[in-house]
């Protein structure tokens, strides 16, 4: 193989190496060693954390785990210095995402410091874990934040009220936030700090502003020294469907900031959410945020910025942030200019389509690639060293990247590519304008670079060499720490979701390492290429697919339909095969349940003595119109955990227990809709639901309760090795149809 094929191709290795080295640029700060009396001290926070978790049973709200969590929550906040109050209230919260009511009794615990006059700041954070994990990350990271922040600042002279609030039911629908709104001490925030996690390890984000978020971004900007955050993930937390406290406080648009980890999520709503796999780093990390945060908005009031900001941390050395009405005129600027430098390069519209082509490609073969590892290795084959499979991704952007560059950009040249490339780039922001304004930022900089080397060149004729280069490190710097976001919140899939930020990063560097071995074989270059992703995609397929610190998802449920009393052992894994013990029971099949979207695997099982579906009493019903109202009383028959689910046709208008009572809203009214209510208080409670028809109405009530029968033993055993429940627990199901 000729000498410069050979360089060409230890280009593209070094190009990949710098793709796996990106989580270098958001590196977690070490432990503080030794810290003083007004600094965070993760090693006292976690050891409190796991004098409050005890046992580590996970510790459901309104379940006698979560009394016995939050009795040592009671003696930890008397330890130091501090005088907590219980608030035991019956709430109800509705969602703008979801067709739910969620409900539950809960008992926030609060605590105030500092002076009793003048608006008050929140800190909040939950200490209820779902029935499957011990919670230490989720949200135990936040509840150790929240006392060792409290512990300091209650020792500093401090301008206006600090309350912290550590409530109960966030798991269940945020139920424990929806309470502290109709505490009378709400009344009186102005400002909110929340505290969250989806894993127990990584960078801790800023991810969720308070909109306009001028006074939010500076208040943070102002103290925080190594910052983690950018206006994309907020614009991007608005647009998914997923929720935390700060979802019910906005209605009070309150000052917000919401902060959260997010690394190796396989261990989030598991039992491996335990303090052992808490990283000491990562509480570090948002210790020193939340107290930086804390103190500052403790000491002063918030600041009188106004309007939106974009921004985003520079390798978390500082935060750059502009306006957002600059940086769309920037943004303007930039497409403008290099709309003219195209067009005087004859490339104004060839050349981005060409390059457009080579992004689809690119992101296409990933998602082939991808597709066809799913059909040959079943399962989240990934799981354990999902950097392995995230590094194949990338071999194969660049191997369809170059597949094209190397046909049809090859005879542009390198000018029109480069010119072409940026105005691209600048297009694709400017869509992106449209659905995430914050996300403007992410492509300022580099084309901004590229511009200056492209003017400086009449004068210096390796400027514009000079300009490529720069924007390629920008873009590796900024880009890069977005990828490392995506890895971290698609580790569990789907995998093409980076390739798309991967192959923005990937097809520039392509352009220049062309240009560097323009002599080079073309056909070389390209089985070279692929030989590279086809070795990567090998190494995927055979490392280990599940390890002890990332293990399958593996849940096993009875379940009984007590309408056509029919019984079932039902599977929620990762779609892997089952092991050889329970193909010996015979009948697996892939399906879905008649109550649950998620596809398992399913068999007949036989029915157990003792179990019974929750049901419901009709108290009263009243017709008024073309709509009515029913009351019912609720019949738990041992379930912790119950579901209500109503037809379309019901047209559900509000929903909640006694006078605690939600409206669904109009988007709510068309589709399923759902009333859950979790805990021991649920047996016997009475639920009003407002129905849009007169109709009688056909139920599918579910309950869950934990454990298994005996006859599940032989399940239980033959679990594989490196598997565990997550998201739901082992548990019994019960359900049935009720027409009312």
């Amino acid at each position: 193989m000729r000498r410069d094929v050979l360089l060409a191709l230890a280009a593209i290795l070094c190009l990949l190496a710098a793709m796996a080295a990106k989580s270098l640029l958001v590196g977690i700060p070490p432990v503080r060693a030794e810290a003083s009396a007004a600094q965070f001290d993760a090693v006292q926070a976690k050891a409190r954390l796991a004098r409050i978790l005890g046992d580590q049973r996970p510790h459901p709200a309104d379940s006698p785990e979560n009394d016995a969590v939050r009795a040592r929550l009671l003696t930890e906040l008397s330890s130091i210095g501090l005088h907590p109050i219980v608030r035991d209230q019956s709430a109800c919260n509705d969602f703008a995402k979801a067709r739910l009511v969620a409900c539950a009794r809960v008992r926030n615990v609060i605590t105030v410091i500092g002076p009793r006059v003048g608006k008050a700041l929140l800190l909040s954070a939950h200490y209820d874990s779902v029935p499957v994990g011990p919670g230490a990350g989720d949200d135990g990271v936040g509840v150790a934040t929240l006392l060792e922040v409290g512990s300091i600042l209650q020792k500093q002279p401090l301008k206006r009220p600090v309350i912290l609030l550590f409530n109960e039911g966030e798991e269940l629908g945020l139920v424990g936030a929806r309470a502290f709104l109709a505490d009378p001490l709400s009344r009186n925030v102005d400002s909110l700090l929340n505290f969250e996690a989806r894993g127990v390890t990584g960078p801790v984000t800023m991810f969720e502003t308070s909109q306009p978020n001028g006074p939010a971004v500076a208040a943070y900007s102002k103290v925080v020294h190594r910052p983690y955050a950018s206006s994309l993930s907020a614009d991007v937390a608005r647009l998914i469907p997923n929720d935390t406290d700060v979802t019910t406080y906005k209605e009070r648009r309150w000052l917000t900031l919401n902060f959260a980890m997010t690394g190796n999520e396989t261990r989030y709503h598991s039992p491996g959410d335990d303090v052992a796999a808490l990283d000491s780093r990562s509480l570090q990390d948002m210790g020193d945020q939340a107290l930086a945060v804390a103190g500052g908005l403790a000491r002063s009031p918030p600041s009188s910025a106004t309007g939106q900001q974009m921004f985003v941390d520079i390798a978390r050395v500082g935060l750059w942030q502009m306006p957002r009405s600059l940086g769309a005129i920037a943004l303007a600027i930039l497409l403008l200019l290099f709309g003219i430098v195209a067009w005087q390069r004859q490339a104004l519209v060839r050349t981005p389509a060409v390059l457009f082509g080579t992004l689809l490609v690119a992101v296409g073969a990933a998602w082939l690639a991808i597709a066809l590892m799913g059909a040959l290795v079943s399962g989240t084959y990934w799981q354990a060293h999902p950097e392995v499979a995230f590094t194949a991704v990338y071999a194969t952007v660049v191997f369809g990247g170059l597949l094209v560059l190397l046909t049809l950009g090859a005879r542009l040249g390198i000018q029109k590519l480069r010119a072409g490339y940026w105005l691209l780039f600048l297009l694709i922001g400017a869509a992106l304008a449209f659905v995430a304004p914050g996300g403007i930022i992410y492509f300022l900089a580099p084309p901004a670079a590229a511009l200056l080397g492209i003017g400086a060149s009449r004068w210096w004729r390796v400027a514009e060499t000079a300009g490529a280069v720069a924007a390629l490190i920008l873009l590796y710097v900024i880009w890069g720490e977005l990828l490392v976001g995506l890895e971290d919140i698609f580790s569990p899939g789907p995998l093409w979701v980076v390739a798309p930020a991967a192959a923005i990063i990937i097809i520039p560097a392509l352009v220049e390492i062309g240009n560097a071995f323009a002599g080079a074989r073309r056909h070389a270059l390209s089985l070279g290429s692929a030989l590279i992703a086809i070795v990567a995609w090998t190494v995927a397929g055979f490392t280990p697919a599940y390890s002890l610190d990332r293990e399958q998802r593996f849940t096993i449920e009875h379940v009984t339909d007590f309408t056509s009393r029919h019984s079932y052992w039902s599977i929620a894994n990762d779609g892997a095969p089952l092991p050889q013990p329970y193909r010996s029971i015979g009948g697996w099949r892939r399906d879905k349940l008649p109550f649950s979207e998620r596809q398992r695997w399913i068999t007949v099982a036989r029915a157990e003595p003792g179990v019974a579906a929750p049901t419901l009493q009709l108290l009263e019903s009243l017709s008024h119109g073309s709509e009515r109202t029913i009351r019912l009383r609720l019949v738990a028959n041992g379930s912790q955990r119950i579901y209500i689910i109503a037809p379309a046709e019901s047209r559900i208008r509000a929903a909640g227990i006694r006078d605690v009572v939600r409206s669904a809203g109009y988007s709510a009214s068309e589709g399923k809709f759902t009333i859950t209510c979790t805990g021991r208080s649920c047996d016997g409670t009475e639920l009003r639901i407002d129905l849009g028809t007169p109709k009688p109405v056909v139920f599918t009530i579910v309950g869950a309760r934990n454990g298994l029968p005996r006859a599940a033993a032989q399940l239980v055993s033959a679990r594989p090795q490196l598997a565990r429940p997550q998201y739901t627990p082992d548990e019994t199901v019960a359900f049935a149809k009720i027409r009312i």
